[in-house]
């Protein structure tokens, strides 16, 4: 028996790359079946070889986390790919995503690219949110390279996954800081202002030594209706300074009397942006619960 990374999955077989860095072609033992269980990729599993090139997945380890679009597991951090141009940037979106890697405990780096159309200056603006609250935001231009070298520097070692909605030069990006593999880029169309979806597939691609990438298809909207109500409020860091601090135990931080986080608002110390999307996010799972 020997343990192994799953690499790709096409139609039932397993790509999995063992420890000694071969790659062998597996299939799953019947028993994940009964177990409605299925290998992904990202899963570390124990496989017993059948000669040089097949096997057979044994077992899954245990999961650090897993993602559903792409189906995916063991992330250690995710790129988030935002154009602060062209198309505009939806605050909404990227903090429905930042609530999905809280919730699967994975570290974000905000990437906001086209920074050469950036004519209003939002970078300074939406990096004084985001890097405030302790995430690393990063300014690139996916064409000239600017801001390459220090994605580079912080892909080593990690399993990443990039995400962004489409047309905001995510592809060109991935494509910059690896050359195993060149994923098709779509320009903008300027009928309607939103990018081609080109990314197809997902699997691990392996940059370096314990270092892999994985990108993701483009998206418009994250759903987080599997989050409970009660939940939301812990994925949205700045909360957690001053949570304790509301005269309710319970307080959701929207209609209640005596709220710290409300009060945070109001001095400036929370983003009004943030709040207000926490606010839509809290709405639409209480309307949710309601049917």
């Amino acid at each position: 028996m020997q343990q192994g990374r799953i690499v790709r999955g096409i139609a039932g077989f397993y790509y999995v790359k063992l420890d000694d860095g071969s790659i062998v072609e597996c299939k799953a033992r019947g028993k994940f079946r009964r177990d409605k269980l299925s290998p992904i990729v990202g899963d570390n599993v124990i496989v017993e070889k059948i000669d040089d090139e097949k096997g057979v997945i044994d077992s899954i380890l245990p999961r650090k986390n897993e993602l559903i679009r792409p189906q995916v597991s063991n992330i250690d951090q995710a790129i988030l790919v935002f154009a602060l141009k062209d198309p505009d940037i939806s605050l909404e979106v990227l903090d429905r995503v930042l609530v999905l890697t809280e919730y699967n405990n994975i570290d974000a780096v905000i990437c906001f690219n086209k920074c050469d159309l950036d004519v209003d200056n939002k970078f300074d603006y939406l990096s004084k949110i985001y890097s405030s609250i302790g995430y690393k935001v990063i300014k690139t231009n996916g064409k000239t390279g600017e801001g390459i070298e220090e994605i580079k520097k912080i892909l080593k070692n990690k399993t990443t996954v990039f995400a962004g909605p489409s047309g905001v030069g995510k592809s060109t990006i991935f494509n910059k800081v690896q050359n195993k593999v060149i994923m098709q880029t779509g320009e903008i169309s300027k009928k309607v202002s939103r990018g081609k979806h080109t990314t197809r597939h997902a699997e691990l691609i392996d940059i370096d030594d314990n270092t892999y990438l994985v990108d993701t298809p483009g998206f418009s909207l994250i759903d987080l209706s599997f989050i409970e109500i009660e939940e939301l409020q812990n994925y949205f860091r700045e909360f957690n300074e001053y949570s304790s601090e509301c005269r309710f135990t319970s307080c959701l931080h929207f209609k209640e009397r005596d709220c710290m986080i409300k009060n945070k608002v109001e001095e400036g110390v929370i983003s009004k942006d943030r709040y207000d999307n926490y606010i839509k996010f809290l709405t639409e799972l209480q309307q949710n619960r309601r049917y």
